[in-house]
């Protein structure tokens, strides 16, 4: 069974389907189709079903995919293991939020970057609770989580920061004078949302819900700038994590309520397989996100203007 055939498909239950397989792997469509065939030639059954344009795996394709990852997963530490520290090298492959891949990585990215460009990074974006199972099956080789702090016994979890949070609105919003906004101030409110199954939306939303406040769940976005911009234009209120609003608080483009966000703070972790082989590649980002972390957590947040 050649390895190259396995690692194919990998990428296409990855990718869900054939074109955006070779499209990822710069091969032509139909050596992905030989490569598949051959596979399911040897193993004597079909590995996919072919519905329409889509695919689907059969039985036997779901029983193959644990071991083709673990198979995917030892030739990485196999490919790892031969480089020392002096010749860093390998892959990371590494899962974020969005608001941390924005608004916490770049600088991290950069500095090891700059050291160790031989080192391929491959940032993925994701929710938290699909980055968490992706780190346990070896998809990933860590991840970055805003999460409430919580014990996985296969996972080592470091928190990094813990992360305040502003209920933002536009300058001038009737909210803004209240010495406190509570929950109810928000019932008539229209609130802008992150997607669904996001942490920190889903805390709020439970906070809400136990003060009687049920938040229309119709707008909802995908992205933090899109949120922010249809806050400052008076579409609504939004919470979102303070460091990503910090810029447009200090140039007066949103307003920060005297909100209290303690049973909405999560922290931003770095979570790993405890089982997992530590590469020099990844001991080394390690040490710089532990680095940066410590500068985060010096960093003042900026002071609720009830003025405005």
């Amino acid at each position: 069974m050649e390895s190259r055939h396995l690692f194919t498909f990998l990428v296409v239950v990855e990718e869900g389907g054939f074109t955006r397989a070779a499209q990822r792997l710069d091969y032509a469509q139909s050596s992905i189709t030989a490569q598949i065939q051959a596979l399911e030639t040897e193993l004597g059954t079909p590995l996919f079903d072919r519905i329409g344009k889509k695919i689907v795996l059969t039985d036997a394709g779901r029983k193959l995919l644990p071991y083709a990852q673990e198979i995917a997963k030892m030739h990485a530490l196999a490919k790892d293991a031969v480089h020392s520290v002096t010749e860093m090298g390998g892959t990371l492959m590494i899962g974020a939020p969005e608001s941390l891949a924005v608004y916490r990585l770049p600088a991290v990215l950069r500095e090891y970057r700059e050291r160790y460009p031989n080192v391929k990074i491959t940032l993925k974006p994701g929710l938290c609770w699909e980055l968490k199972d992706q780190v346990r099956s070896g998809q990933l080789d860590l991840a970055f989580l805003l999460h409430p702090e919580a014990e996985d016994k296969e996972l080592h979890t470091e928190l990094l920061v813990e992360e305040e949070m502003a209920l933002i609105a536009p300058p001038g919003h009737p909210l803004a004078g209240l010495e406190h906004v509570e929950p109810e101030h928000l019932r008539q409110e229209t609130i802008l949302h992150t997607e669904a199954g996001c942490t920190y939306r889903a805390l709020f939303e439970q906070h809400l819900n136990r003060c009687g406040i049920f938040p229309d769940p119709s707008l909802e976005f995908w992205n933090i700038e899109a949120i922010k911009q249809c806050v400052m234009t008076g579409l609504g209120l939004s919470l979102l994590p303070l460091v990503t609003v910090q810029n447009e608080l200090k140039e007066g483009k949103l307003l920060r309520l005297n909100w209290d966000d303690s049973l909405q703070r999560v922290s931003t972790q770095v979570v790993y397989h405890t089982k997992k082989w530590q590469s020099p590649a990844l001991s080394e980002m390690l040490r710089i996100v532990s680095k940066h972390a410590a500068e985060w957590r010096q960093k003042p947040a900026p002071a609720i203007d009830s003025s405005l």
